[in-house]
């Protein structure tokens, strides 16, 4: 596939540096086989490589030149949703920011040149209506939520922030897979309606020297399979037809060729892909009856690519021990949706909290802000 590196910025703070790439998505017929289409339409994003160093973002490098304080010269900015206190901080520091409670928030349609985004949904609607919008700051890695091509037949650039919250997310999936493997959410759920659980009747899996298998070999992919291999001394299957058959040329694994390789192979699967038209419904009924029998299932990527319908059925015949879901395809995940796959006793179930923690909240919008400064003052000085 090929990825073309067009524009390199030195970036403020910890940010390494920002390119803007140009990849061929492929969009084939049957999403399970996705990977298999000589249609390529082509998707621009910027991807931002990102070194994290301890600390606040405040003892970042003093010399990086700061601000006007004038708010005259400083560009407006509308931040769609609430961000963190210290990023919200930031922000004001470097722009005019329009906060979700000013009374001014509610004309960004109308009059926003700059937007940051953390979750709010931007569809083509609200793009054909923004006659101003030039790029917005996307905190986090997900665009699903922004209608990318909307953007970009009105040439709004959007400036996602990859790779800044790839540890929480990787560690949220080492949570979900051993709470699955001891049977934690059935026991807790059991214990908190007044059940007495006795010892004898818990049951588990031992996840030491199996395998795990990666499909996505991004920046959490990536930290997954150290965490895992590092950890727990896991044998790692990988599957990636994006990335050159050298990645990962310094952790040691299976590159496999098929999804269905990962599948047969695999203890643990894990899912770090974006949500596409291609990609929904991946992991249906078909997928799950190649699996092992006492295989666990985590998807802490999108919701829709598993098909939330086809798990309960694998589950209640016993196709796989069970799954850990961060993401659902309705958000939050309610008991009316999801009761009955709650109650096969296999499934933990979290809202999306992969990169709920404070340090990664904060650090994601920050370095959203900055790729948006980095981007005005660009344009600016051309």
């Amino acid at each position: 596939m090929p990825v073309k590196a067009h524009v390199q910025y030195h970036c403020r703070y910890r940010c390494t540096f920002l390119r803007e790439l140009t990849f061929d998505i492929r969009y084939p017929t049957d999403p399970r086989n996705y990977f298999n289409s000589n249609i390529y339409p082509t998707l621009r994003i910027y991807q931002l490589a990102v070194v994290m160093a301890p600390g606040r973002l405040e003892s970042a490098d003093t010399s990086v030149p700061q601000a006007s304080t004038n708010t005259a010269d400083k560009p407006t900015v509308y931040l769609l949703d609430t961000l963190h206190p210290e990023a919200v901080k930031h922000a004001q520091s470097l722009f005019n920011a329009i906060l979700p409670s000013d009374l001014k928030h509610s004309e960004w349609r109308e009059k926003a040149e700059y937007l940051v985004i953390r979750g709010s949904y931007l569809r083509a609607e609200d793009v054909e209506k923004c006659k101003n919008l030039k790029a917005i700051g996307k905190q986090g890695v997900g665009i699903d939520k922004i209608d990318g091509e909307a953007c970009k037949a009105h040439g709004i650039k959007i400036f996602n922030t990859p790779g800044v919250n790839a540890q929480a997310v990787a560690e949220t999936v080492l949570s979900l897979t051993m709470s699955v493997a001891r049977e934690i959410g059935r026991i807790a759920a059991l214990q908190g309606a007044g059940t007495k659980v006795p010892k004898e009747t818990c049951s588990g899996l031992i996840i030491n020297k199996k395998t795990i298998g990666i499909v996505g070999m991004g920046n959490i992919g990536q930290k997954v399979a150290r965490i895992f291999q590092g950890g727990l001394g896991c044998s790692v299957v990988a599957y990636d037809p994006l990335l050159p058959k050298d990645a990962w040329s310094d952790i040691s694994h299976t590159r496999v060729g098929t999804l269905e390789q990962v599948l047969e192979a695999s203890d643990v699967v894990t899912l770090h892909i974006p949500l596409l038209p291609q990609t929904r419904g991946l992991i249906s009924y078909e997928q799950f009856k190649v699996m092992k029998r006492n295989a666990i299932l985590i998807n802490a990527a999108r919701g829709g690519i598993v098909n939330e319908t086809d798990l309960e059925r694998a589950l209640k015949e016993g196709l796989i021990w069970g799954a850990g879901l961060d993401c659902h395809e309705q958000e939050p995940p309610t008991r009316e949706k999801y009761g009955g796959l709650w109650e096969t006793g296999r499934v933990v179930s979290t809202p999306h909290v992969g990169a709920a923690t404070a340090e990664t909240q904060m650090e994601t919008a920050v370095a959203a802000v900055d790729l948006l400064y980095d981007y005005i003052k660009t344009t600016r000085a051309s």
